[in-house]
């Protein structure tokens, strides 16, 4: 299960594979638990995610610095800042917040919908997009960890299906949070091979470019249908040579 991934490395690809606003900054481009990234959601849900504490909740149309849907169009789109690391909403301090959200960076689409941690969000319906340009997954089958970055073979960005939620302490204090949806990878032709042997393997589920609006509307008895694996032929894993193996080949880093 997969604890690191790459954010964007241009702005421009936000705009181009879904159809956001880049970020004014990128951020980090090696991402891991706790860390801030991004999410994505339509309009009408980053409005009201996005409001002052302790600010009356927003109802009719989304204020003017988020971008309105056009008639016969598909809903705007938006790039929310946000932690790795999911925080529920009845988490009671920040320091517990802390505590929790490096174990829920990732959820289980099999039992998001139960499971104490995820089950409010799954079932309010708070899903997101995360982009990626590539996760990453240790490679044990020789005795020791090879980190293995994987990446689609077109390299193009992936979305992968998320949940988000917004915690908010008795200070005031706000953290928005979110977590990536895996799937079950046993039978998966190039993902059961990462892992720990004799666990259950599993990845990001990756959605298609057209399915992004859907995912972020369904119904939650609907929500399930998305949560599939994404094509091994579609996939490309390549190895990630460490510093110290370089030294020890003989070549020095860049």
């Amino acid at each position: 299960m997969s604890t690191h991934y790459e954010t964007l490395p241009h702005a421009d690809l936000y705009r181009e594979s879904f159809a956001v606003a880049p970020p004014e900054a990128l951020g980090e481009r090696h991402l891991r638990p706790r860390k801030p990234g991004f999410f994505i959601v339509h309009a009408a849900t980053a409005a009201a995610l996005l409001q002052p504490p302790g600010a009356a909740p927003k109802t009719g149309a989304a204020p003017d610095a988020v971008p309105e849907a056009t008639d016969n169009a598909a809903p705007a789109r938006v790039l929310v800042p946000a932690q790795w690391g999911l925080v529920p909403h009845w988490v009671k301090s920040a320091s517990d917040a802390r505590l929790r959200a490096p174990k829920l960076v990732n959820a289980k689409s099999d039992t998001a919908s139960t499971g104490t941690a995820f089950r409010d969000a799954w079932l309010n319906g708070q899903r997101c997009i995360v982009p990626m340009a590539a996760f990453y997954e240790d490679d044990l089958r020789s005795g020791k960890a090879v980190p293995t970055r994987i990446a689609r073979v077109d390299g193009k960005p992936m979305g992968v299906a998320g949940l988000w939620a917004r915690w908010q302490g008795a200070d005031g204090e706000v953290i928005i949070s979110y977590c990536l949806l895996t799937v079950n990878a046993n039978n998966h032709a190039l993902l059961h091979r990462y892992g720990q042997p004799g666990s259950e393997k599993s990845m990001p589920a990756i959605l298609n470019e057209g399915a992004y609006d859907a995912w972020l509307k369904a119904r939650p008895e609907k929500a399930k249908e998305f949560m599939r694996q994404y094509a091994a032929q579609s996939l490309l894993a390549n190895p990630v040579e460490k510093k110290a193996d370089k030294v020890r080949n003989g070549k020095t880093s860049p």
